[in-house]
């Protein structure tokens, strides 16, 4: 796999970024993906993840079995502002 190649599609992060965080010195998903964004965009990390697990791997010489995914965070799918907005309290019930 080339530098260049993207492997989070949904924030277009390549290889190369990803390898960089790591030499920066983060060692976990989450780092990883708080630092570069990789796995917060649309897909959540289902599209991409395996590969940044793979590249973490490999990077840090750990096995892949030893690198613990991400947990998510909800919402997990976009929700509109107005949605949140139009929340029902207990103070509206009376």
């Amino acid at each position: 796999m080339k530098d260049d190649e993207l492997i989070c599609r949904c924030e277009e992060i390549t290889q190369a970024e990803i390898k960089e965080a790591i030499k920066f010195g983060l060692k976990t998903m989450t780092e990883v993906k708080r630092f570069t964004r990789a796995g917060m965009g649309l897909c959540q990390g289902m599209t991409c993840g395996r590969l940044v697990m793979g590249i973490l791997a490999r990077e840090t010489n750990q096995p892949l079995s030893e690198v613990k995914p991400c947990t998510s965070r909800p919402p997990v799918r976009p929700v509109p502002v107005s949605v949140l907005a139009n929340r029902v309290t207990d103070d509206d019930q009376n």
